[in-house]
């Protein structure tokens, strides 16, 4: 069980600081949010924050209490596995094992596509424990993108909401989880309100890719890998 917090709610504003937050606009990131935000995580709490697409719950990827808070929060399936977020794509090298050229990395992040590759051995053994693969995000969101740099470690990152329950796009939509959170930025409504979250790709294959998600870039993300790289669906799974 976790135990309930006397949550912070921080809300970034638009740099007008006038009108309803979009994603498309730009954001102040108060260095306060970023700095508050980043202590909650390294003592080890929960935190829902914006992201390019849906609303998040993060954790300190390292850290195997702040996990076992996540699932417990969501009342997740263990056997479901988390992503992680990074800030940077040379990030992405320290904790996977990439078998596709650096500019598919480029081209496809930050964005709202959520990659997967086999995971190095610094990763910490109690993330997804079950699989030798990692999920890796780096949000189009300068907040998220700061906040994981700020950590220096990766964020272990999933969906601000109950499992099975519906994608969140504002921070009222998540409210009845605010007591098991330290921090909850508020980042405004999410520009894309498709609720369909980042499009999910298996590159653990060399030449091979395997949508798990469609998501919201499916169209966009198929056509960088099989038109300008060349990869191949892997349709047989593994």
């Amino acid at each position: 069980m976790c135990n309930e917090l006397k949550t912070k709610v921080l809300r970034l504003l638009p740099a007008n600081c006038n009108g309803p937050v979009s994603q498309k606009e730009p954001q102040t990131v108060s260095s306060e949010i970023l700095s508050r935000t980043a202590k909650a995580l390294k003592e080890g709490h929960v935190v829902g924050v914006p992201t390019d697409t849906i609303y998040g719950l993060a954790c300190l990827a390292q850290n195997r209490d702040a996990i076992k808070k996540v699932y417990d929060i969501k009342g997740r399936n263990q056997q479901k596995p988390l992503a992680i977020c990074v800030g940077e794509i040379p990030d992405i090298y320290k904790y996977c094992d990439v078998k596709v050229d650096k500019g598919l990395l480029e081209d496809l992040l930050p964005g709202p596509v959520t990659l997967v590759f086999e995971r190095a051995e610094v990763l910490n053994k109690d993330l997804n424990p079950f699989t030798r693969l990692v999920g890796v995000r780096i949000p189009d969101h300068p907040f998220m993108r700061r906040l994981c740099q700020m950590c220096e470690e990766p964020l272990a990152l999933t969906s601000a909401n109950i499992s099975s329950q519906t994608s969140t796009v504002e921070v009222n939509e998540f409210q009845d989880l605010w007591p098991k959170l330290a921090v909850v930025v508020d980042g405004g409504p999410i520009g894309d309100l498709s609720r369909l979250g980042s499009t999910v790709v298996d590159l653990s294959v060399p030449s091979k890719y395997r949508i798990i998600r469609p998501g919201c870039a499916f169209a966009a993300t198929v056509d960088v890998l099989e038109h300008k790289y060349g990869l191949s669906e892997d349709s047989g799974g593994k």
